[in-house]
């Protein structure tokens, strides 16, 4: 078993800009005429499209992954598939658009796990994120899991979710390939269970495209905003509950307790996506 303690404190620092082009094809992607939040900053969970992978094509390994080496922040072990399994976000000060922008990732936990599935490997990043000269904007802790390779493939067992109470607001989503190949483009995100049909189904087992965590988080947070377009959001957390693939209708909606918004993404099975969000007391959420 891999020794984890020369990976805890490990860092590393990258820079990028926060390009307003990015986040105009969100908008687009989101079905929005223009960007869907004030046009000079950063939007809620727009950081999620800066800071791209950039390994060069013979380092990516057969699922879409990039190979790990040991040496970079991820530590080497023998669990090949990969989940962001959630984010705690805080929105410290808002971010300009078109502005030269570091993060600092650093690993703060690593910790080997068993599970139905088997081991698995649950890694936690912490990034910092700022424009140039500036204290951190954007704090958010990432959660990554780490699993077994399949041995044997087998169709994917869905389990039946209750779902309880009601919710203010619902929307209906219903992600589609090209939703999802947009998406993964947009993130330069390769991992093949989003747009390979063929690999999803025959070395994963799943019954369809998994729809990206970030990309359901994400769904969550417009939903917020068109419904309450006005609101800060200071805080953000998410957790993957269970997964939606293509063509399965998605109920995104949440309910208020005071300042917070308590949000979920419904699919066919029950929850799939859970969040929160705290909203600036001092901002008016309406219009």
């Amino acid at each position: 078993m891999t020794d984890l303690s020369s990976f805890i404190g490990r860092e590393e620092v990258v820079h990028d800009f926060s390009d307003r082009h990015r986040i105009a094809r969100l908008a687009a992607l989101l079905d929005h005429e223009t960007s869907f939040l004030a046009p000079h900053v950063l939007p809620p969970l727009g950081h999620w499209l800066c800071f791209l992978p950039g390994d060069r094509q013979s380092r990516i390994g057969p699922d879409g992954h990039p190979l790990r080496s040991g040496e970079g922040l991820l530590p080497n072990v023998d669990l090949p598939r990969r989940m962001w399994a959630g984010s705690r976000i805080r929105f410290l000060g808002d971010i300009a658009l078109d502005a030269p922008i570091s993060r600092r990732s650093r690993v703060i936990a690593a910790d080997f796990k068993s599970g139905r599935s088997g081991e698995m490997l649950f890694v936690t990043l912490r990034h910092e994120i700022a424009e140039h000269g500036q204290a951190e904007q954007i704090v958010e802790e990432q959660d990554i899991v780490y699993r077994q390779s399949v041995s044997s493939v087998e169709p994917f067992a869905r389990r039946t979710l209750a779902v309880e109470g009601q919710d203010a607001a619902v929307r209906c989503v219903t992600p589609d390939p090209i939703m999802l190949f947009r998406y993964s483009a947009l993130t330069f995100n390769s991992h093949r269970i989003h747009y390979d049909r063929d690999y999803a189904r025959d070395k994963e087992g799943y019954p369809g495209l998994v729809v990206q965590g970030p990309l359901m988080a994400t769904l969550l947070m417009d939903h917020l905003l068109r419904t309450e377009p006005r609101a800060k959001v200071v805080r953000f957390n998410f957790r993957a509950v269970s997964p939606v693939f293509d063509g399965e209708e998605v109920l995104c909606g949440w309910s208020a307790d005071g300042d917070l918004r308590r949000l979920r993404a419904i699919g066919p099975f029950g929850p799939a996506t859970i969040a929160e969000a705290e909203l600036d007391a001092s901002c008016p959420a309406k219009n």
